[in-house]
């Protein structure tokens, strides 16, 4: 047990180890595009714009989390601005996926509640959630741009953005360290839409 108890020690450092790398290295490829995205979704807020965000399992709850950071606040006091994660409603969830598909869960609350200025914020480890890359094109039609946080290349939905859309992937293949980054990417996101919008230092 106790042999059992170090090896499982070392273990957690790897995963320490393991998931600082993956950071630093994602710094230098994403700080650009994360600014990119911190500007275009402070533009849509400041136009009266509002950004849907959606994800399937560990991202429907960075999509959550993202959405809970904007209406209430991140780090400094202000007032609450406008996001909405698609994840949340279990009605609305489980009667598209039972009248219509699975496919459609987050793109037919796109088609209903986006407006023309509005951001999506698309959320995929992998980059071939359908549902996600359906809301992806849903979007497109409402005249929306999108911010796809992806990983392992992009996937099938690096292919789907447009120009105005602002692709945010992850150096990195495996699900654990591209979830972890996307955390930190919603984080810096906040950070930029906060000191872009109140100019905080």
């Amino acid at each position: 047990m106790l042999r059992l108890r170090m090896d499982l020690a070392a273990r957690v450092i790897d995963q320490f180890q393991d998931s600082a790398r993956t950071k630093l290295a994602a710094a230098q490829a994403l700080a650009a595009p994360i600014a990119q995205a911190a500007g275009v979704m402070a533009g849509s807020l400041r136009a009266g714009g509002k950004i849907l965000a959606c994800g399937n399992g560990g991202s429907a709850a960075d999509a959550q989390h993202f959405a809970a950071e904007l209406l209430n606040r991140f780090e400094v006091e202000r007032p609450g601005l406008a996001a909405v994660a698609l994840t949340t409603d279990s009605s609305t969830l489980t009667s598209i996926a039972n009248d219509y598909a699975f496919e459609q869960v987050f793109s037919k609350q796109v088609t209903a509640l986006g407006r023309s200025g509005d951001i999506l914020l698309a959320i995929s480890t992998s980059g071939n959630s359908r549902n996600v890359i359906a809301a992806v094109r849903a979007a497109h039609d409402c005249g929306m741009n999108v911010v796809a946080l992806i990983g392992a290349g992009g996937g099938a939905m690096a292919a789907a953005l447009l120009d105005g859309d602002v692709a945010v992937c992850v150096p990195a293949s495996r699900t654990a360290r591209v979830q972890e980054v996307h955390v930190l990417v919603l984080h810096c996101l906040c950070d930029g839409i906060d000191c872009l919008l109140l100019g905080v230092e």
